[in-house]
């Protein structure tokens, strides 16, 4: 990708289409997580607008559970990566558990929990997690 700015000092169209955050770990970064992503969206929609409404709200959806779920199973900072693809949106989040995530039951009658994992996977494309030394990356492939 291109990284040089252009005569004018803006930087090259590319760069609209790739954006990082970075949180320090806090409950308050959930919202925050969420707000960035939907400014990503939003700077996206101008020049590619989503092909169904609700491929926006699944995003903001995913980029939310994966914030709080780093604040509740992974204590410290957090990266949040999002970028156009070809056919959707890449949304990466990278913390400092080794541990992967595992699919649990989930009881509605009793509340609490278990149905990140298994929303995750019916709202992306592809989820895959990369785990290595430091922390994982938990990739997320949505439509747009």
């Amino acid at each position: 990708m291109a990284t040089e700015r252009r005569g004018d000092g803006t930087p090259p169209a590319e760069d609209r289409y790739e954006r990082t955050f970075s949180f320090a770990g806090e409950l308050r970064n959930v919202t925050e997580a969420r707000l960035a992503a939907e400014e990503f969206l939003g700077a996206l929609a101008v020049q590619s607008p989503p092909a169904e409404h609700e491929y926006w709200d699944d995003i903001l959806l995913v980029v939310t559970e994966l914030a709080a779920n780093v604040i509740q199973y992974a204590p410290g900072p957090f990266r949040l990566r999002m970028r156009r693809t070809f056919d959707g949106v890449h949304v990466t989040m990278r913390d400092t558990s080794t541990i992967r995530p595992e699919p649990r039951p989930f009881h509605p009658r009793t509340g609490g929990g278990g149905i990140g994992w298994h929303l995750m996977h019916t709202l992306c494309t592809q989820v895959s997690v990369v785990v290595d030394d430091e922390g994982k990356d938990i990739h997320a492939f949505l439509p747009w």
